[in-house]
């Protein structure tokens, strides 16, 4: 069994699901001051896009709106975030290439940097059962804005997924990856299989000159 692993974010999906995100806790009304806070969304993601974001600054900041919430109200407004928003993004080739690969028995895995609240069901979502997130913290039933774990971004998309394979290296060896970010070139770099999707202009470089397969989804 093959490993397929596929990052979310407008690789999967048009857009990026956390900042899709922080925008519909603005329309749902869960965000106090919602000027500053799409402000400091956009802000950070600026800083992704030229591979210097602090993923843990910018988790700090959209996990704010749901500090206290209870997990089964955050769990039924990101099922309808799915519904209304994701659900129209998901590129016909994604869904395409997902179906083949769960026909030929590969073992499909979503890795992304967003957090594991957004990224679980919207795998489940797709029929993918496996992800890598980044981790959120729950104390009694209740979100505390904090997150946990190594954080899936950048080298630690490496190390997560090692442990999650038993450091078989083998594996990583055989395995696919699909992803869009030149943020992604350490695990691109390490799988025997990697895939350039709607490549950013630095991915879409490397890409092209490592010989790398490039697909344009929509």
């Amino acid at each position: 069994m093959k490993l397929a692993l596929f990052d979310l974010d407008e690789t999967l999906i048009s857009g990026d699901c956390s900042s899709l995100w922080s925008a519909y806790m603005v329309a749902k009304g869960w965000v106090a001051d919602e000027q500053a806070f799409l402000q400091q969304d956009a802000a950070l993601m600026q800083q992704y896009a030229v591979g210097q974001m602090d993923m843990q600054e910018y988790m700090r900041c959209t996990l704010v709106p749901l500090i206290d919430r209870r997990e089964s109200d955050v769990a039924a407004m990101v099922a309808n975030y799915i519904q209304d928003v994701i659900a129209p993004r998901i590129y016909a080739q994604a869904r395409e290439c997902l179906a083949e690969h769960r026909a030929q028995g590969d073992r499909t895995v979503i890795i992304s940097a967003s957090g594991e609240h957004l990224v679980r069901p919207i795998a489940r979502f797709l029929g993918v059962d496996e992800t890598l997130a980044i981790g959120v913290e729950i104390q009694d039933g209740r979100f505390t804005g904090a997150t946990q774990g190594t954080m899936t971004y950048r080298e630690g998309k490496v190390s997560r997924l090692l442990d999650l394979i038993n450091q078989d290296d083998t594996l990583l060896q055989e395995a696919r990856f699909y992803s869009d970010s030149h943020n992604d070139l350490p695990l691109l770099t390490r799988v025997g299989q990697p895939v350039a999707v709607n490549p950013d202009a630095i991915l879409l470089q490397h890409a092209r000159q490592a010989g790398w397969p490039i697909y344009a989804w929509r």
